[in-house]
């Protein structure tokens, strides 16, 4: 059953980051956060002028409260509901990128590279302190991003 968590446009303007610290704490005390692996979804309710074009992750609020969740979250896309495209969404927050409107988003292939490995030796720290096997998720991960890993680099960090 997927999780959604509300973001308000107060949360978004005062940095507040309450929402995710409310649900993800508590499970890490009780070590059952892999039962929420891939189930975290956002409903981000911030109104928009009727003409203003922009994605959310075009607007510099929600991606500087995004900012703020990664650096105390920098795990959090273990959480994500990638089928939704949470993963996704969750990226562009994070990594600049255009949208085209043939091919969707099209993120900078540097700064997603570096996000990816980021992520990448972050999330398999994070694993390990768990307890959870990591090597596929990382691996599932990466590709859902468009990055093939070879086991054998997954092997010299995991």
């Amino acid at each position: 059953m997927t999780k959604i968590i509300l973001i308000k446009h107060d949360d978004i303007i005062n940095l507040d980051i309450s929402v995710i610290t409310d649900f993800v704490e508590p499970k890490l005390k009780k070590e059952e956060i892999i039962s929420f692996e891939q189930d975290l979804t956002f409903d981000i309710q911030y109104p928009q002028p009727p003409d203003d074009p922009r994605e959310l992750s075009e607007i510099s609020e929600i991606r500087l409260w995004f900012i703020r969740i990664d650096g105390i979250y920098p795990w959090i896309p273990f959480l994500l509901n990638s089928k939704k495209g949470e993963l996704a969404r969750y990226t562009a927050m994070l990594v600049p990128h255009q949208f085209n409107r043939v091919n969707g988003i099209q993120y900078n292939s540097e700064a997603l590279e570096i996000f990816v490995m980021h992520k990448l030796f972050i999330i398999s720290d994070w694993l390990k302190k768990q307890k959870i096997y990591s090597t596929f998720r990382l691996k599932n991960m990466a590709q859902l991003l468009g990055y093939d890993v070879d086991d054998n680099f997954l092997k010299k960090f995991n």
